[in-house]
């Protein structure tokens, strides 16, 4: 069997985001958690003998069999190598349990169970919010520290520090990798569905200065998501509306970005890029979410989304409406922005600006950014202003680009309305 180095050089890395979290999970399940940096060590040990054993011999029928198999080799030979599970592991695990840890089982069964035990792990609120999504990154997603570094805009150092603090944390609640059960989830669901909006939302508005959107972290945040409506426990109204949103929000990724990696907005998007697909799996688990009495923010987030995927002007109405309720419910400054702009659409530019300038998020790149698209027909000088002043306090490359074109489109329409 002959395969290319390039193919390899390229399907290592995507088997690692595959997989990585699945090997590390089912052995963490069977180690115990408090030797997980054991289990992320025999991980990154099979995907570098397979990145060695395919070069020579070429990539088998099956890559994440194979992959499995040499987990389970590997986890044999570490307890046979380590009097650890003699003295330390093995009075951990109940004598019934000690065959199957031997086995190391890989069924689909046992990886989602282990993957969502370890999401509610890695959810701990014994840590901050930004400490579980880092966890999450590395043991859930495969990200190593300098890209977690580059998502947070931070330098390898802090994210080193974070990261270990964090796994102390979690070694001293001594949360087990068992099947999950009604208590743990009733605890720790809500900060779990945060933990996966708040890393859906670091992709879709990626804060990286080089790049504007990560569809990595989009593609992860909807895998977690999927792990939890997938088993009956966590299958609740508010995470199949997370996962609508983000399966809308997510078929808008293409069309976001041109082919010179410049940001698109909403209204220069061209909707043929909209991926009809995953439209239709959010309008799926939009309906799902709505089995139930009671909503969530992620049902109001949902909503808008499903009109922002629908044609013609009439949208708007039913989307301020959506954004009215959701201030009330939870107020935050982006909401408060995209609602003016719905805003706009329904009332007009002018009462837009009133309306935006009483939240004076003057600090604010997509404040700033709006108010010099509302003045742009009103006030061509007050509108530059604006916009210069979004340009000053972006950080995004892709987002700069697009406000140096506005603002050099705006100055000379003045040029042109001097000369008339």
């Amino acid at each position: 069997m002959c395969t290319s180095n390039n193919h390899i050089d390229a399907l290592i890395p995507h088997l690692f985001r595959q997989e990585y979290a699945k090997i590390t999970a089912v052995l963490s399940r069977y180690f115990g958690l408090q030797h997980m940096e054991a289990a992320e060590d025999i991980a990154s040990e099979t995907f570098l003998k397979a990145a060695e054993y395919w070069a020579v011999h070429g990539v088998p029928a099956s890559p994440a069999a194979w992959l499995y198999t040499v987990a389970k080799n590997k986890a044999r030979d570490y307890l046979k190598r380590h009097q650890l599970f003699e003295t330390s592991v093995k009075t951990q695990i109940r004598t019934e349990e000690i065959t199957t840890a031997a086995v190391f089982e890989f069924s689909e069964e046992v990886i989602a169970d282990s993957l969502l035990s370890m999401l509610f792990v890695v959810c701990d609120p014994v840590n901050t919010l930004s400490t579980q999504i880092c966890l999450a990154l590395q043991i859930l997603c495969g990200f190593s520290v300098e890209e977690i570094a580059g998502a947070f805009l931070s330098n390898r150092e802090t994210i080193k520090k974070r990261l270990h603090r964090g796994r102390v944390s979690l070694r001293a609640q001594n949360f087990q990798l068992r099947a999950l059960g009604r208590k743990e989830v009733d605890e720790r669901l809500d900060t779990v569905l945060k933990t996966i909006y708040l890393l859906f939302n670091e992709g879709y508005f990626s804060q990286n200065e080089k790049e504007f959107i990560r569809k990595d972290l989009c593609a992860e945040a909807m895998r977690l998501a999927l792990l939890l409506v997938e088993n009956s426990l966590t299958d609740t109204p508010a995470a199949n509306a997370l996962l609508s949103l983000i399966c809308f929000q997510s078929s808008r990724l293409n069309a976001r970005i041109n082919s010179r990696g410049e940001a698109v907005l909403y209204e220069d998007q061209d909707r043929e890029l909209w991926d009809q697909f995953l439209i239709e799996k959010g309008n799926y688990y939009l309906r799902r979410a709505f089995t139930e009495k009671g909503v969530s923010t992620y049902h109001f987030e949902a909503g808008i989304a499903y009109w922002h995927t629908t044609p013609g002007e009439e949208k708007w109405p039913f989307i301020l409406q959506l954004y009215n309720q959701l201030v009330m419910l939870e107020y935050s400054p982006v909401t408060a922005i995209n609602r003016a702009f719905a805003f706009a659409k329904v009332y007009g530019n002018e009462r837009a600006i009133g309306e935006l300038e009483r939240l004076q998020l003057t600090e604010n790149s997509y404040y700033q950014g709006l108010m010099g698209f509302l003045h742009s027909e009103l006030d061509v000088e007050r509108a530059v202003g604006h916009y210069e002043e979004a340009l000053r306090l972006t950080r995004s490359v892709a987002e700069k680009r697009v406000l140096a074109e506005k603002i050099a489109e705006l100055k000379g329409r003045g040029v042109i309305f001097k000369n008339l």
